[in-house]
């Protein structure tokens, strides 16, 4: 089979039914993205909670301007108490080391932050892990002078997954909604690119052509559908990610989404898993089409 033949053939059926053609690749974009985004908050909540891995109940957060006598009464505190199992102190230089190791995969945030734009820290492990002692002790530290403010781990991870289980959701169902409504333009497309040819097709067939010199055309017709409608779904993920998650990562105002970002191997986690989807939806409607519609 000519290559030219076969890319003649499906540019002819795509033109034919231009508008169902757009239509299914917007379908297959918008599903995707929205597909897409939910996956990249997923990791974004795995990566903001990162900090709270090794049994750290509650984190102490200095001001940068703290005064030494102020820096050592809080030391003092949580070395002394019999309710702190272990606390570890992290400096400006400590805290950016750890920031670049968690992002070195986003050298646009890296760039944007500097050791000096990361307040020191005590990451404390209380001895005892329930709840109402683990608040009850961090409050005390709230008023302390020198203190920015106490971050719970419970209270921290509770809100950003409920935050973000939320709205998975409702972008989940409305991308499970569009992938079918996707399938169904594309099914649609092709089954009527096949009537417009059945004509063409039966001569085809008289003079000898094979099964899968007919129906090529009409399945790549619909794996184009799937690679364009993926294509827009890339990059409508590049977009949101950086209009929304990186904005959240490096927002002052919103400590909730503190750390909520995602590395580049991520990304392009999502951008492969976003094509095979992508080719996936493309190869069923396709196939569905030809197999039920294409009597060769």
């Amino acid at each position: 089979m000519k290559v030219r033949y076969l890319l003649r053939e499906t540019g002819a059926n795509l033109w034919r039914n231009i508008s169902l053609t757009i239509a299914a690749v917007f379908a297959v974009g918008v599903s995707l993205t929205l597909f897409g985004t939910a996956r990249m908050f997923s990791d974004g909540v795995e990566n903001a909670t990162k900090r709270w891995e090794g049994g750290i109940e509650f984190v102490v957060w200095m001001n940068p301007d703290a005064t030494p006598e102020q820096d050592a009464a809080i030391r003092e505190t949580l070395q002394t108490s019999p309710q702190i199992k272990e606390s570890k102190y992290v400096d400006q230089d400590a805290a950016y080391i750890e920031f670049q190791e968690l992002f070195a995969d986003t050298p646009e945030l890296l760039d944007a932050v500097l050791p000096e734009d990361l307040p020191p820290s005590y990451r404390v492990v209380p001895t005892n892990p329930d709840a109402l002692v683990v608040e009850e002790l961090g409050s005390r530290f709230e008023e302390r002078a020198g203190v920015r403010d106490v971050v719970f781990a419970t209270d921290t991870i509770q809100e950003i997954q409920s935050t973000f289980n939320r709205v998975s959701f409702w972008f989940l169902a409305g991308s499970l909604v569009l992938l079918v409504v996707a399938l169904l333009l594309i099914l649609n497309t092709i089954i009527m690119a096949i009537n417009g040819r059945r004509r063409e097709i039966e001569v085809m067939k008289l003079v000898g052509a094979s099964n899968w010199y007919v129906r090529l055309p009409f399945m790549l017709e619909g794996l184009l559908q799937g690679l364009l409608g993926a294509a827009l779904a890339v990059g409508g993920a590049m977009a949101i990610r950086r209009a929304v998650i990186d904005k959240f990562a490096s927002s002052e105002k919103i400590r909730l989404f503190e750390g909520f970002t995602i590395s580049d191997g991520q990304f392009y986690s999502v951008a492969t898993l976003l094509i095979a989807i992508g080719v996936g939806i493309a190869v069923l409607g396709s196939g569905v089409a030809v197999s039920r519609h294409l009597d060769v």
